[in-house]
């Protein structure tokens, strides 16, 4: 089954009526995986438990498909036993073992979710998500176009009504670049950063505001010929230094520049409506080719346009898949709570 990101936020019959009751998180420490999962969680109104997952050995390795290792591995910050929880989610492959020990010791008394193909049999988990360019499917699998994230359209909405100074003062239109860096399947090059840079530069020289953030993965001699490039104009260049505008890049864009690489940016960019332009580095894969096919084919992106072209402005539906992922898993607790009344209570 293939559930498609709509619009607008699907309507929520599940308002309240999981008010009061937890979801335990098992994660990997990733900081992007446990911002998906709390997108959905936050979005189904539950109060999230993050237990986090330390394995090393043999039991690493053994990830998804072996057993849990014993509990003095993981100094007793994880536990296993009731209370059980409403839902359970998972996500990263060290985690796999725990949502199927504990969906095999609740039985029904939790609903759990798998975020990510985990590499393991459908009964991992009572439903798994994956994104739409994936190629994992079943009667338990349901997909959308962009990963979960937490940029709600309620904190968009409030992000947007305070903007900080910095970002109040720059011109019109407000750019935010999103610089990601090399990784497994794409290369920079030194032609790749040249273009990027003088990309850059360009749009700084038109007048625009560019709202700047760089990654870990970006090479720091790229990041200093970025900052370069726009120390003259009216630009935020941000350098790691203090709170991290990040949220509020996103909820102050008029349009956005991004890195083919930086796959979350892009998703949580789509949540906004405004126009996405992607510059594609040396490189890619199958993989990604899909994603950036289905969202450009959506209407969410375009290729970046040589320095010398203004950008087009467009607008699209926003994407918010947490709010679909969340409804999808409502409507399936629903359903086995009206077939098991006895074993599945709501708290109303």
């Amino acid at each position: 089954m293939s559930v498609m990101a709509r619009s607008d936020p699907p309507s929520a019959p599940y308002s309240g009526m999981f008010q009061g009751q937890t979801a335990w998180i098992f994660s990997d420490g990733k900081a992007g995986h446990e911002a998906q999962v709390l997108g959905v969680v936050e979005a189904l109104g539950l109060q999230a438990e993050i237990q986090r997952v330390d394995i090393a050995g043999i039991y690493k390795f053994m990830a998804p498909w072996g057993p849990l290792p014993p509990e003095a591995s993981n100094e007793g910050r994880l536990r296993l036993d009731p209370p059980w929880p409403a839902f359970a989610f998972a996500t990263g492959r060290t985690t796999i073992p725990y949502i199927r020990a504990l969906r095999r010791r609740a039985g029904l008394e939790t609903y759990t979710v798998i975020l990510m193909d985990p590499r393991t049999g459908a009964n991992s988990a009572d439903l798994i998500w994956v994104p739409a360019h994936d190629r994992r499917r079943g009667p338990n699998v349901i997909s959308t176009l962009t990963a979960p994230h937490r940029f709600s359209p309620a904190r968009l909405r409030a992000l947007h009504t305070n903007p900080p100074p910095r970002i109040a003062g720059l011109p019109r239109p407000r750019i935010a670049c999103l610089i990601g860096g090399p990784n497994g399947y794409y290369r920079y090059s030194p032609a790749d950063e040249e273009r990027l840079v003088d990309a850059l530069a360009g749009l700084a020289a038109s007048g625009a505001g560019l709202m700047i953030t760089t990654s870990r993965r970006t090479p720091e001699r790229l990041a200093a010929r970025i900052k370069n490039s726009v120390a003259a104009a009216r630009a935020f260049f941000w350098d790691g230094e203090g709170q991290n505008p990040y949220p509020d890049f996103v909820a102050h864009a008029d349009m956005f520049v991004i890195t083919a690489d930086s796959v979350s940016m892009t998703c949580e960019a789509a949540a906004t409506g405004r126009p996405i332009f992607i510059f594609s580095p040396s490189g890619g894969s199958a993989k990604f080719t899909r994603f950036h096919s289905g969202l450009a084919s959506y209407g969410a992106t375009r290729p970046l346009p040589p320095s010398d072209e203004p950008l087009p402005s467009w607008t699209y539906e926003p994407l918010h898949s947490a709010d679909v992922i969340a409804a999808e898993i409502a409507k399936r607790w629903l359903r086995r709570a009206e077939m098991l009344p006895g074993l599945v209570k709501a708290k109303t």
